[in-house]
């Protein structure tokens, strides 16, 4: 790590020092640096995405290889989402310990390493669905930096009224990853097999994380390629009180750093009422992500390409749904307060989703179904900006670790879809599956009602120093 340290360096300080002048005052006046790099954590989104839900692609030749049916195949699924989940809390701490650009680097590494070892396991091996287990879980545990990482970069690079827009820029990677999977995906394996895509997968996810190590850096001081005035407005924007309305700045009272317990003390209720609405959030958003493109080809009737096709549109919509809704939250928080901005778009998206699971699932046609349940799926992620933007408005500092109990929530509840969606509908049909989502959608509606950002104090308020 240290030689590639050294080349990144190298880099950056050979492109920061060529064309001094003329850098210094494009760089003033041009395309923030803030946002190129936030568009590459899209990109390492999108590849951890594509690195996560290509097994729900192959999962039917992995199935037949295996001999194991749709229920453990489930465990498999939630193999990687509680790898995932469990490692979301020393995740954030290691971001906020070594700063988001090694974690990252080192945690694609990590998850390419084990997508391409999960080719390597043989079907014919003892206990090989076991194994494919615990790869599946080391795999998760790997991805499981990504989003606190990312949060602890958002934070650190920007602004509190473009964290919305930062958000949602990262997310709308979850949607590219995805939907590029079904086609790209299936097209490789319809030539080469399935562990050809895997392989192919991890050669992606190490190509991106190179490249991030090199171009990123923890904090905008020591970039090279961001200006003074792109410097001095993150580090205003970051001081910018959370209750600020109508467009004026409130300076908090206090340092951006308060102890971890202090913000937890603070803040207790927003973070639980956050965490259960991110356990619905993530159980809908797994039977995307995991039983879609099983469910069109098994239930509906759709033959592989044409399940390929439709399974695209949900994530089509997430991209979309995903910088859609950080824009307006954003749009929002400035016109009339923090609290508003990022409570009430999630509350309706959630309300809306539920509509559309129910819709979706009885409708009788399979293409009105697939067009219908891509349309929950995009207003789902309308909602998806305001999670983390609340978590950095409320951990500050210790936002990693704040994101990383949030995302734990999250990864839990698509534990659950993974395992229990197959269950409900071998017992009492698809359609319960679905309502079993859309009820859950309504409780993530309604926690939103009980998040308040607007509480948060200044790190000096609660005489928390020196704790």
């Amino acid at each position: 790590m240290a030689r590639w340290e050294w080349l990144g360096e190298r880099l950056t300080a050979t492109m920061g020092e060529r064309g001094k002048g003329t850098a210094a005052r494009s760089l003033n006046t041009g395309f923030p640096i803030r946002y190129v790099l936030v568009a590459w954590l899209s990109v390492l989104s999108a590849v951890a995405y594509l690195d996560r839900t290509n097994i729900s692609i192959a999962g039917t030749q992995i199935g037949r290889e295996f001999a194991i049916d749709n229920t453990h195949l489930g465990w498999v699924f939630s193999a990687f989402l509680i790898g995932y989940a469990g490692f979301q809390i020393p995740a954030g701490l290691l971001a906020k310990r070594l700063g988001p650009r090694r974690v990252l680097a080192l945690g694609v590494i990590w998850w390419s390493v084990f997508t391409g070892l999960t080719t390597l396991i043989p079907a014919s091996m003892r206990g090989a669905e076991l194994v494919l287990v615990l790869v599946r879980f080391a795999l998760g545990a790997g991805e499981a930096v990504m989003y606190p990482a990312a949060s602890q970069f958002v934070e650190r690079w920007f602004p509190v009224r473009e964290r919305g827009k930062a958000n949602g820029l990262v997310f709308a990677g979850v949607g590219i990853g995805a939907g590029l999977t079904p086609p790209l995906v299936t097209a490789i394996i319809l030539q080469y097999g399935w562990r050809t895509s895997f392989w192919f997968s991890a050669l992606v996810g190490l190509a991106a994380g190179l490249i991030w190590y090199v171009a990123a850096r923890d904090t905008p001081a020591p970039h090279p390629l961001a200006g003074q005035q792109e410097k001095a407005l993150i580090e205003a924007g970051r001081s910018v009180a959370a209750g600020a309305v109508n467009g004026s700045d409130a300076i908090l009272n206090g340092s951006n750093k308060a102890s971890l317990r202090a913000v937890v003390g603070r803040n207790t209720t927003t973070m639980v009422a956050l965490t259960v609405s991110y356990f619905a959030y993530g159980y809908v958003a797994w039977i995307f992500f995991a039983w879609i493109y099983i469910y069109l080809a098994q239930v509906r009737g759709l033959n592989l390409k044409t399940s390929a096709v439709y399974a695209m549109f949900p994530f089509i919509a997430m991209t979309c749904g995903s910088m859609l809704g950080g824009v307006v939250c954003d749009w929002i928080v400035g016109r009339i307060g923090l609290r508003t901005g990022r409570c009430l778009l999630p509350a309706i998206s959630f309300a809306v989703t539920a509509v559309l699971l129910v819709l979706g699932s009885r409708a009788q046609s399979a293409q009105a179904a697939g067009l219908i349940l891509a349309g929950g799926a995009g207003v789902l992620y309308l909602a998806q900006s305001s999670f983390f933007a609340v978590a950095a408005d409320v951990g500050r500092d210790h936002v990693g670790v704040v994101s990383g109990v949030v995302n734990m929530g999250g990864q839990i509840g698509g534990a659950c879809t993974a395992t229990l969606t197959p269950l409900i509908a071998a017992h009492l049909g698809w359609e319960m599956s679905f309502m079993t989502a859309a009820s859950l959608a309504g409780v993530g509606a309604a926690a939103w009602l009980i998040i308040d950002p607007s509480r948060t104090r200044g790190a000096g308020e609660d005489g928390d120093q020196g704790r």
